[in-house]
Order: structure tokens, then sequence, then C-alpha cells
């Protein structure tokens, strides 16, 4: 059987990844067969190319040269890791996915959700995650938080307009897709935030002694 494919989603600094480790622990835990993974990055060429993404240096990247190295770096995490767990009936849990894409380069960037569509198609034959986590913050906390970590990234040093547009592009997707977008407040305590997304997550999960 198909293993359940969940991705954690948000703007930058709003707890995905604490929230994913936590998961993951549950988990394991329980007995659940996991891969756990990141995008941009997963397999060493995407992670070769997460380092020219965020590299802070990298100011003089174009949206498009952007937006072709994210599918780039997609393509082969999907190939690579992805599919391959999937097909194993493993749990994959990534810490963003096309939801990014369609956020950071859609609503962000503006380039036309037709182009992001057929590169989605193109790299990963349009594969779609089971469940979806979203945690939505303002940008001006969840940059604070971001920055707060050390050096910022490539990304995280973009003006707060652009993070802005990058939450509305989130939430217009956990609008258009509420049955796989779990939409949570970010701001919540950390264990209230894992206890609501472990209800949602084991709700889709069989058993870890079921296959």
């Amino acid at each position: 059987m198909r293993g359940a494919f969940i991705t954690f989603e948000g703007v930058e600094g709003c707890g995905k990844t604490t929230q994913l480790r936590l998961l993951e622990e549950h988990l394991r835990k329980q007995g659940h067969r996991l891969v756990v993974t990141r995008e941009p990055g997963g397999p060493p060429i995407a992670e070769a190319i997460r380092e020219i993404l965020l590299n802070p240096a990298h100011t003089a990247m174009g949206n498009m040269t952007e937006l072709l190295l994210y599918t780039a770096a997609r393509a082969q995490h999907v190939y690579e890791v992805i599919w391959p767990a999937l097909e194993l009936g493993q749990t994959v849990l990534c810490d963003r996915f096309a939801d990014s894409t369609a956020a950071y380069q859609g609503a962000g960037r503006g380039i036309p959700v037709e182009t992001l569509g057929r590169l989605h198609q193109m790299a990963c034959g349009g594969l779609q995650p089971d469940l979806t986590i979203l945690l939505d913050l303002s940008p001006e906390e969840g940059l604070t938080r971001a920055r707060g970590r050390g050096r910022a990234d490539r990304l995280e040093q973009e003006s707060v307009q652009f993070h802005h547009r990058v939450r509305e592009g989130f939430l217009e997707l956990a609008h258009q897709a509420p049955d796989r977008i779990v939409l949570l407040a970010g701001s919540a305590p950390i264990e209230h935030l894992a206890a609501q997304i472990r209800k949602r997550v084991e709700a889709l999960l069989p058993p870890p002694d079921s296959d």
C-alpha cells in the first residue's frame, strides 16, 4: 500500500520545523516507518541546489532562475527520495513542498499559476501531499524569530511586503484546498499545536501494525 505524504508549510519562522520534529518523534514511538526530509533539499543534488538558492550573496538571482532551481531540486527530490519511500509504504514527512513554490514564487514573485502548474507536472507528475499542515503567523513575528537564529538567508532578507504576499498566498491555498490543508495558528503554544497535529495525522494513518 502506498505510504502517506505529509507536508509542513508556512512563512519564515512559523514553527513548522519544530512541529515536524515533534510529530516525527511521536510517530516513531508508535512504530511508524518514516522518511523525514525537506525542501529545497533532501538528496545530495537537491541539497547542493539549496545552497545556491538560499545563499544571501546571490542577490542578482532572477525570478525565473529561482523558480527553475526550486523545480529542479524538487524533481530530484521526488525521484530519489519521496516516490521510492511512498512506494515502499513509508510515511513521508516533508518540510515544505510545492505549496511553498505557489506562495513564494507565485504570490510573492508574481509568476503566473499556469506556469507553476506546468512545471510541477513536468517535474514530479503533479504529486500532491495527502495532508498539509499550514502554520499561519504574521510575517513580522516570523521574521523576528527567523532572524534571531543567526545570519538571515536570501529569502529571509526579502522585504516584509514580500513576506506579506507570501502569507496571503498560503492563506489562499488553504481556502482553495480545505480538505487537504489544515490551517493552524503558529502563535499557539507549541504543545497545543503538536496535539492538534497529532490528532489530524492519526486520523489519516493506519495503525503501524496493519501493513
